[in-house]
């Protein structure tokens, strides 16, 4: 008598399979969050290092900053820069020029419209050690209110 054979996966070569898969999807969510993070991170970095680039060539070339359009705003009587520049940054928030403020002469940065949260504060801290030194209390980025913070361009 002859039996009928057929291959075929056992219910337990599949679950072993599945639990694999599922095993490397554990270990490899938290690395492609940390790699997006850190790219969130160099992105604004660059970003604010071209835009504070910007607002120095301007005033070379022009002889002024922008002024100060108000909180969260962009560029006061030079428009222009809105074309160049989307207005979000890539940790949250709006791009600010603040011009005058703070004792300084012209600082860009980030406004949070309220107090940043934990993760925005420590995205921000990401940024200053890339920048600087970690610390948002000195040097060049610093925040400048509750909810700004913000890279010096011109003291």
């Amino acid at each position: 008598m002859r039996r009928n054979q057929r291959s075929a996966f056992t219910l337990v070569e599949i679950m072993v399979v599945v639990v694999i898969i599922g095993l490397l999807a554990a270990l490899a969510i938290p690395a492609l969050n940390r790699v997006k993070h850190r790219s969130q991170i160099s992105r604004f970095a660059n970003d604010l290092r071209v835009f504070s680039q910007g607002l120095e060539t301007m005033m070379l070339e022009i002889g002024a900053l922008p002024g100060d359009p108000g909180s969260g705003s962009l560029a006061g009587g030079h428009a222009q820069l809105g074309e160049y520049i989307k207005a979000s940054t890539s940790l949250g928030g709006v791009w600010d020029i603040d011009s005058g403020d703070f004792g300084v002469r012209c600082v860009v940065g980030v406004d949070f419209g309220s107090s940043p949260s934990a993760t925005e504060l420590a995205s921000l801290i990401d940024v200053d050690a890339l920048i600087e030194d970690s610390n948002l209390e000195t040097r060049a980025f610093r925040g400048f209110e509750s909810n700004r913070r913000g890279y010096l361009v011109l003291e």
